[in-house]
């Protein structure tokens, strides 16, 4: 069993979902409990049997060892023993390998149900009803068997917690100091389901000196610009004054980073404010796709300096940030 999904055509039409505020997502299970988990299908490069695993003498506890996979050495994560904790059951089955921020690692999973594709509206914040922890949303979808809810893991947090060494972040405090001009009164809007994520920007963002609005999704963002755009217009005023630059994720509940920028491009008051994607989606594919919905500027997570460098070079580039 192995099966891989960078083929560019399939790249294309999963890519093509984002104009509907559509994904497609991966189900598995970690045991033999009823639990489905989830993960995005464009993170995932291959799907394949348990290949040999070689222990990593004084390794993470989280972390099953080192694999060879088509030449390239990847540390393979225990997902059953990370999210449930204790001893499996069972040994995992099968290896998910995942590309994150520029990272490519496996995860150990027990079995691959399906790949459903849905729309964002159907997924909700697991933070509305717990605290988060390892689960970043919730999908729910029906089918034969009725209503199913998947656990969409929050992987940014994960692999920070079993391999912090390997991970491409860089923390605000080890920023270069920078200068970069917001119009008196105006403000970054930033949108991310992730709370790992969003403790990252809050640091960029405070290093900067530019204040900020931070909120969890994307329908979250575009309601406060909508909302702050109806009370320019009834003050006399533009959203310009109000927001100067929006720094999204790409993959939130209820509506992705791509509807957002498109929402904000469309809009005749809200068009010339610039829109940076932050995103773990990395790669060609989606650094193109970015450009077609109409985004100024894409960086990979997370890198303080580079994530600060976009921003200073967009906003100075941007008529209404002069």
């Amino acid at each position: 069993m192995s099966n891989s999904y960078n083929s560019m055509q399939e790249i294309d039409e999963r890519a093509s979902l984002t104009n509907n505020n559509k994904f497609e997502l991966l189900l598995f299970r970690l045991d033999s409990s009823n639990e489905l988990y989830g993960i995005n299908v464009f993170k995932v490069r291959e799907i394949m049997v348990m290949p040999s695993i070689t222990k990593i003498a004084r390794g993470p506890e989280m972390l099953l060892g080192m694999a060879e996979i088509r030449g390239q050495v990847l540390p393979v994560i225990d997902l059953p023993k990370m999210i449930n904790g204790g001893v499996s059951e069972k040994k995992p089955n099968i290896l998910l390998i995942t590309e994150y921020s520029r990272s490519t690692q496996a995860f150990a999973v027990e079995a691959v149900e399906e790949i459903v594709r849905l729309e964002w509206g159907q997924v909700v914040s697991a933070e509305q009803n717990t605290d988060g922890g390892f689960v970043t949303s919730i999908a729910r979808f029906e089918n034969e068997k009725g209503l199913n809810l998947v656990q969409v893991l929050d992987v940014e947090e994960i692999l920070r917690e079993v391999l912090p060494g390997r991970q491409n972040e860089d923390s605000a405090s080890k920023m270069q100091e920078r200068s970069v001009f917001i119009k008196p009164g105006a403000k970054v809007l930033a949108a991310d389901d992730s709370g790992f994520a969003r403790a990252l920007i809050e640091g960029s963002l405070k290093s900067l000196g530019l204040p900020y609005i931070i909120e969890n999704n994307g329908l979250d963002a575009w309601n406060t610009i909508s909302s702050m755009a109806e009370a320019a217009e009834k003050n006399g005023k533009s959203i310009t004054d109000e927001i100067a630059l929006v720094l999204t994720d790409l993959e939130m509940p209820e509506m992705d980073g791509f509807t957002l920028t498109r929402k904000i491009k469309a809009h005749k008051d809200m068009k010339q404010i610039p829109v940076i994607i932050h995103s773990s989606l990395s790669g060609n594919a989606s650094e193109d796709h970015v450009q077609k919905v109409g985004a100024d500027a894409y960086v990979a997570k997370f890198v303080a300096n580079e994530l600060a460098d976009v921003i200073q070079n967009v906003m100075s580039n941007s008529p209404i940030n002069k």
